[in-house]
């Protein structure tokens, strides 16, 4: 009977293929799993040849599942989505060149997801697929009230396949492999147009509001938030990056609290502006001036390298700039040399697209240890009648190391204001 059981015709072309036909070329993963998984009579049943694979076997069954194919297979049992969600599952994955660097852009008016691939070979292609909503997050004022929450979200990528969602009273982490979105716990304070970004292992938050200057944390490892720091200015509008252990707040208008409470804004205080925060020491490098970027530019668009610094993309009226901050949040002052802000090239837009009335909107992300991709949105301001350049979801990708840009496909049409951020798919 175990000769019997162990037939090939027992098992399905998907568990055969998955034996490796060289004990040498077999890959050890230690599982975090443990062997008893806990039992499903609806789904883990003894007639079943998959179920009844061990978990390591059935981890190279899955490894072996296209990426397309991934999104209904947590829904299977509770087994599956344990291994699909285990380091094991992502460490396969990865030794058999089946991950590549991505960016992952949320449509949050229609909860799609486009996942761009931006692996070293020539050849880029972009796959959009729905995003359904948790059902936690369905009360959002009702109706289309959730998109409304998510208008104008933060992406934060934690990990190569975590990110994290985060609106207006509305938090949502979302598996870049799989598909699958759950609801988490919704900052302390409701923000819009606010600063976010990851720095070690935390996601920060900053600016968006004229009530409070709280800078926020948040663990995942217990879904919650807690207030860390008081920041120096109140932003809106502006944008967040984490790189060396600092999270910078650049750009926005200042805005404060009026004796009728209303807000009152001071756009050339911090337009061309960033702050830093020391997240180990909840210290800012800068409290009492902080650092502008050269030539009078205005931030619309920053993000943090592999290489630890700090890339921001400024708009002069009529064209771009692109700087690296690599002095860190220490207090050294200067325009060049090893600390200070360092002029690389200006990202490639089309001539005449970024003018006079037209508004900029840049979404940036740091891809691996050597690149920064970089969304490009250029709209006209409502009123002014400029001429008809505007763009959309341009993808631009800058190489750290050689230092020139290099164009990507545009992201499908209605990813205008899509929140993105880099993966491993």
């Amino acid at each position: 009977m175990a000769a019997e059981s162990c037939h090939p015709r027992s098992l399905s072309w998907l568990a055969r293929s998955c034996v490796p036909a060289h004990p040498a070329r077999h890959i050890a993963v230690p599982l975090p799993i443990s062997a008893a998984s806990p039992a499903n009579p609806a789904s883990d049943t003894d007639e079943s040849p998959i179920s009844a694979l061990p978990d390591e076997l059935l981890l190279e069954c899955l490894t072996r599942v296209p990426r397309a194919s991934l999104l209904p297979l947590p829904a299977v049992c509770r087994r599956f989505a344990s291994l699909l969600a285990s380091d094991g599952f992502l460490h396969l994955r990865r030794a058999h060149g089946r991950l590549r660097p991505c960016l992952l852009a949320v449509n949050v008016s229609a909860f799609a997801r486009a996942l761009l691939h931006l692996g070293a070979s020539s050849r880029s292609d972009i796959e959009v697929a729905a995003l359904p909503l948790p059902p936690q997050l369905l009360h959002c004022a009702g109706g289309s009230s959730s998109s409304s929450a998510f208008a104008h979200a933060r992406a934060v990528a934690l990990g190569p396949r975590e990110v994290y969602l985060i609106g207006r009273g509305a938090t949502m982490r979302i598996d870049a492999l799989t598909g699958a979105a759950r609801a988490c716990a919704p900052t302390l304070f409701p923000r819009k147009k606010f600063a976010a970004a990851a720095v070690e292992a935390r996601i920060y938050v900053a600016g968006g509001s004229a009530r409070t200057a709280a800078v926020e944390e948040y663990d995942p490892a217990v879904d919650a938030w807690r207030v860390v720091a008081e920041a120096p200015r109140r932003r809106y509008g502006c944008a967040g990056a984490g790189a060396g252990g600092v999270f910078y707040v650049c750009g926005g208008v200042a805005v404060s609290g009026g004796e009728d409470g209303a807000p009152r804004v001071a756009a050339h205080a911090c337009a061309g502006s960033v702050d830093a925060l020391h997240v180990a020491s909840g210290a800012w490098a800068w409290s009492a001036r902080p650092r502008a970027v050269p030539a009078g530019g205005c931030v619309v668009g920053a993000c943090g390298g592999g290489d630890g610094h700090l890339y921001v993309v400024a708009s002069h009226a009529v064209e771009l700039s692109f700087w690296r901050w690599s002095g860190g949040g220490g207090a050294t002052r200067g325009g060049g040399g090893a600390c200070g802000w360092v002029a690389l090239e200006a990202p490639p837009v089309p001539r005449g697209s970024v003018g006079l009335g037209m508004a900029v909107r840049v979404a940036m992300a740091g891809v691996g240890d050597g690149r920064v991709a970089a969304v490009v949105n250029v709209a006209a301001v409502r009123g002014h009648n400029a001429a008809d350049n505007s763009l959309e979801g341009m993808v631009l990708v800058y190489d750290i190391a050689g230092g020139k840009w290099s164009r990507a496909p545009d992201l499908p049409p209605g990813f205008r204001r899509a929140a993105c951020a880099a993966v491993e798919c």
